[in-house]
């Protein structure tokens, strides 16, 4: 099979432009599915241990399901993925006060990120799609004109690789991940998936999720994924209401090739996916305030902990916090981000 990028029409935004959503398809029939609205990955379709092709992606049945809202399944995320406490931050000298959209903070860009962005999208050689996003100067509150880049390529190795480069003509925060939630199942919860975390430390938080300040150790607490444990097993030790993991991990990699963050099995199926990313941290969500009553593909209500999202980035809040890695952008420099979502069997 000859891997290729095979586009179709999607829909229309309210104001009349089109939308379109792109099939990638790699050299052993693996497909994923992937629009220039807000770049949403709506599919992903890999083999299970008998070699039946399963989707393992949470998503919408449409365009219009996507348009009436909902919690950043499979899209882009920025200018900056996470919380900035009270939407404000100061660069320069000068204070910056960005739109909130989560209590006090602001989260994931604004209330309208790159989530709600259309792309401008090119078909590469092979199963890729390169999307290109012009935001302006005070774009959500943000200084600088920020020209973007993320090519997203189904490689026949099984992997699907997510390039991220941007530009700015003004000092900037720039964090960007990709926010798919991920069952490896296609159905249920994933409570007995199996996860395991290249991190020794994470960011501990505030009431509002925003890190406190400190870099502890997950050594004798219900964070320590460093060896292969059960997601599930953890909520009841981990507290809060409702319980689950949204958590941010301090990765042990940080080389400028792609490390582990994250491996993630399903004893089942026998599918495995491995994050590999070249950002310092890794937030992971396991869809805590999901109630079942978003109603995804194919008709089937979305439980809490339905998914999990594997979110590689720079730290929360980071940009109020000289000490955590440096998330600022600025004229003359080239942000450059790269994660890689492997799957196999076992």
């Amino acid at each position: 099979m000859t891997p290729s990028v095979k586009p179709s029409a999607y829909g229309q935004l309210p104001d009349g432009r089109p939308v379109s959503l792109f099939t990638l398809t790699n050299a052993h029939g693996r497909v994923a599915k992937v629009t220039d609205y807000g770049t949403i990955l709506t599919e992903l379709h890999v083999p299970d241990r008998a070699g039946k092709l399963g989707d393992v992606l949470l998503g919408l049945d449409s365009l219009a399901a996507y348009l009436a809202g909902h919690p950043y399944l499979g899209c882009t995320v920025g200018r900056f993925a996470n919380r900035i406490a009270r939407g404000r931050f100061t660069l320069d000298g000068r204070t910056y006060q960005l739109a909130t959209n989560n209590g006090p903070n602001a989260l994931h860009g604004g209330v309208q990120g790159f989530d709600k962005a259309l792309f401008h999208a090119e078909p590469q050689a092979g199963a890729s799609v390169k999307f290109t996003l012009r935001s302006p100067d005070g774009d959500q509150g943000y200084p600088g004109t920020l020209h973007l880049t993320v090519v997203m390529s189904l490689t026949d190795a099984d992997e699907l690789v997510l390039d991220y480069t941007a530009t700015t003509d003004a000092a900037t925060p720039i964090n960007l991940t990709n926010h798919s939630y991920f069952n490896l199942t296609g159905q249920g919860t994933i409570k007995r998936h199996i996860l395991e975390v290249a991190a020794d430390f994470y960011t501990p938080k505030d009431a509002n999720d925003v890190p406190t300040g400190e870099i502890a150790s997950v050594k004798g607490t219900p964070l320590d994924f460093t060896r292969p444990t059960a997601i599930g097993s953890r909520f009841a030790k981990l507290g809060g209401e409702p319980p689950g993991l949204d958590h941010n991990f301090v990765l042990r990699g940080g080389c400028p090739s792609p490390a582990l963050a994250a491996r993630i099995h399903e004893p089942t199926t026998g599918r495995v996916l491995e994050m590999l990313t070249t950002e310092p941290g890794v937030q992971i969500y396991t869809a805590n305030w999901f109630d079942g009553t978003l109603v995804g593909k194919g008709g089937v209500k979305y439980p809490r902990h339905a998914g999990v999202a594997l979110e590689a980035q720079h730290f929360p809040d980071s940009v109020n916090r000289p000490y955590f890695p440096d998330p600022i952008l600025r004229p003359g420099e080239t942000y450059r981000q790269t994660t890689v979502l492997r799957f196999s069997v076992r």
